[in-house]
């Protein structure tokens, strides 16, 4: 980083009016705001001129590399196996990450899966595995590394030492209207990734009304930019765009994320997840170059590791090296109430945010960081779109342990789930690829 001191309000005045910021000056501005250096009224300022006007990708690449700069990163030279990992952009029953990462580990890869916690309507990786009795995700940079060595996969929280800048920046953004910028949010996920030390990263960009982009276009813009600043970097990349205007499975909460999980992991998942974990996995196993990936059907291959319990195995053995017990039985709400159907007919469509907000409203999910969750609460979608159903079938299960939650959420969800004469027409879950 440079010593040399710039003028801050100079570099805000240059970004409002639509000019560019040269390397030096990006350098200067990420490290003395991670110093604390820089008021956060100044980098709000600064934020705001970004967002209005956006960064080129000289600087959007700088800015990457100033927030992997502004601390440590993973050390994953030498492991035994390739490294490759998967990011998705957030949804509504999204617990991919639970099955693919042992799944990509029992056929040879080595996955450093750093995730985060749930905020609103979309859940949080960790939130769902501690879930699980016993289990840690506060590991160090060593206990990483050796969970990694002996297990092949890891799922755990990004220490304080990784990128901590974007930390701050986060924040800064999550309070300042300045959240939903594509160069931010881009070089805000690369950032630590990119921290992380993997060699090839698949990122699963969510759209439709359970994401976060709900536009396909900008979630495209997304993608694009992120795999460019990865392959900037010297990361092997890809981007799937795929459909979340519908819960993902069937589960949404927590603990019945998990359940879901381990049913998935012995060959008993929801089609749509099974689908998506293989296709995501087929083109991270290509871009760490596993021998599956040769093979005449590498989804295939995946699917047999589900079906086999090699997968299974791995995930039991990644929750004990994090301390966890696999065999705990998870929590149970006490009380639970049915969403039914008030007339006969197919179900249509489900609306993934409505029934994501209703899982969080039922404890599930947090509104600050800080707030605890319940490990079970939830939502367990009993149909699914283009199953039949009569009037009074069961739609929706809540679940709560606190029963004043119950019946305002099943009035809330009373909506949510279409019911029409026909079946709805098949839609892809995957919308598009983008390769670098």
């Amino acid at each position: 980083m440079t010593s040399r001191t710039h003028d801050m309000v100079e570099l805000i005045r240059r970004k409002r009016d639509g000019g560019r910021l040269d390397g030096e000056e990006i350098d200067w501005l990420i490290g003395t705001y991670a110093a604390g250096r820089v008021p956060d009224y100044q980098m709000a300022a600064f934020l705001m001129a970004v967002f209005l006007n956006g960064l080129d990708r000289a600087e959007l690449g700088r800015l990457t590399a100033a927030m992997v700069a502004s601390g440590d990163r993973l050390h994953l030279e030498g492991l035994s196996r390739p490294t490759v990992d998967k990011h998705s952009t957030g949804g509504v029953g999204d617990k991919v990450s639970l099955v693919l990462a042992p799944l990509l580990a029992s056929v040879g890869a080595c996955v450093p899966q750093l995730s985060g916690r749930g905020l609103g309507h979309t859940g949080g990786t960790l939130d769902k595995l501690e879930a699980i009795p016993g289990f840690r995700s506060d590991l160090s940079p060593s206990e990483v590394r050796s969970v990694l060595e002996r297990v092949g996969c890891v799922i755990c929280a990004a220490g304080p030492g990784l990128a901590p800048a974007d930390r701050k920046l986060y924040a800064l953004r999550d309070v300042t209207a300045t959240v939903e910028s594509v160069p931010l949010i881009a070089s805000s996920i690369m950032s630590k990734k990119l921290a992380e030390g993997t060699a090839a990263l698949v990122l699963d960009v969510k759209v439709g009304s359970g994401a976060f982009m709900r536009d396909l276009d900008r979630a495209r813009q997304l993608g694009e930019t992120m795999v460019a600043i990865g392959t900037e970097h010297g990361l092997r990349m890809a981007a799937l765009l795929t459909r979340m205007d519908e819960p993902l499975g069937r589960a949404v909460g927590n603990g019945v994320e998990v359940e879901e999980s381990v049913a998935t992991l012995s060959g008993r998942g929801p089609k749509d997840l099974v689908e998506l974990v293989v296709t995501l996995g087929a083109e991270m196993a290509s871009l760490a170059g596993l021998e599956i990936a040769a093979t005449a059907d590498p989804k295939g291959e995946l699917r047999a590791a589900l079906d086999d319990g090699r997968a299974l195995s791995v995930f039991r053995e990644m929750v004990r090296a994090q301390t966890g017990d696999p065999d705990a039985p998870l929590p149970t709400a006490r009380h639970r109430t049915l969403v039914t159907a008030r007339a006969p007919g197919f179900v249509r469509a489900m609306d993934a945010r409505r029934i994501g907000e209703g899982a969080w409203r039922l404890g599930a999910g947090r509104t600050k960081l800080e707030d605890p969750v319940s490990a079970a609460a939830g939502v367990v979608c009993l149909r699914r779109s283009g199953e039949p159903v009569e009037a009074g079938d069961p739609l929706l299960e809540l679940r709560s342990d606190e029963p004043g939650r119950l019946g305002p959420v099943a009035e809330q969800l009373e909506d949510a789930v279409e019911i029409g004469p026909d079946p709805p027409a098949p839609r892809p879950l995957v919308l598009e690829v983008i390769r670098q």
